[in-house]
């Protein structure tokens, strides 16, 4: 990829199953490569863990949830790194529990951090990525934002809310060269997925036709796809990456 080299790309919640993938296949595709943290001391190791396999990824802190927050940690990354040609809004939790249960606060902290966090980043590189006629915006949402799944009320309205989100910015800002696109994995072997009893996770693999989780590179590989110079006629799209757990 030769002009991947000149591209500095944010992955937010980096320090993730997920988001670690991500970093590690973009940093050997040969972009430039930084990531945002919350927490101090995962952020710590996980520098130390990059290193110690050869890969050189800047962390900066910012909480994407709030909108200044996120601001500053951007235009700290501009000045110190490069202008912002790639976002992967990638930055989750969750906070599982059916709605007749839910406490107001579970259903804000999932809304803010899945969702408004994807405004609080997008806004602050956009208007870059429209003067400059180069952009790739990737939301990482979820196959249970496509289909529902029981207890996630929040989660699920985040993740089919990143979709919404993807859909009509990329309208906007189509003719500028800037893509939007969305990846909505399916279970994914990560740390998160892992730690679930092996009962509960044999019943999930048993409802993916390909009859095992996903891997976090598998995800990644997507994601540097699409960061790519030559996806530019890809926007507004939602990729199923789900072993064919859901087909619609």
């Amino acid at each position: 990829m030769s002009n991947s080299t000149k591209r500095t790309v944010l992955v937010t919640g980096a320090t993730g199953g997920l988001g670690t993938a991500m970093c590690k296949k973009l940093y050997k595709e040969g972009f430039k490569v930084v990531g945002n943290y919350h927490t101090k001391e995962k952020a710590d190791k996980w520098i130390e863990q990059m290193k110690s396999e050869g890969f050189d990824i800047k962390l900066f802190y910012g909480d994407v949830s709030d909108f200044d927050s996120a601001g500053e940690m951007i235009k700290k990354i501009e000045a110190e790194v490069g202008t912002i040609d790639t976002l992967v809004n990638n930055a989750g939790i969750t906070r599982d529990g059916r709605l007749i249960n839910m406490k107001k606060d579970d259903w804000y902290a999932v809304i803010n951090t899945n969702l408004n966090s994807v405004f609080n980043c997008t806004k602050h590189v956009i208007q870059g990525m429209i003067d400059r006629n180069f952009g790739r915006i990737i939301n990482i949402s979820s196959v249970n934002g496509q289909r529902g799944q029981f207890g996630q009320t929040n989660y699920s309205a985040a993740k089919a809310g990143m979709h919404g989100f993807t859909k009509s910015l990329s309208i906007e800002v189509a003719k500028y060269g800037v893509t939007v696109n969305t990846i909505s994995p399916g279970y994914i072997g990560t740390d998160m997925v892992m730690a679930v009893p092996e009962k509960v996770l044999n019943q999930i693999v048993a409802q993916i036709p390909i009859g095992r989780l996903g891997g976090t590179h598998e995800v990644a590989h997507l994601v540097s796809f699409l960061a790519s110079e030559e996806t530019s006629f890809i926007t507004g799209a939602n990729y199923s990456i789900n072993g064919g757990q859901h087909v619609y």
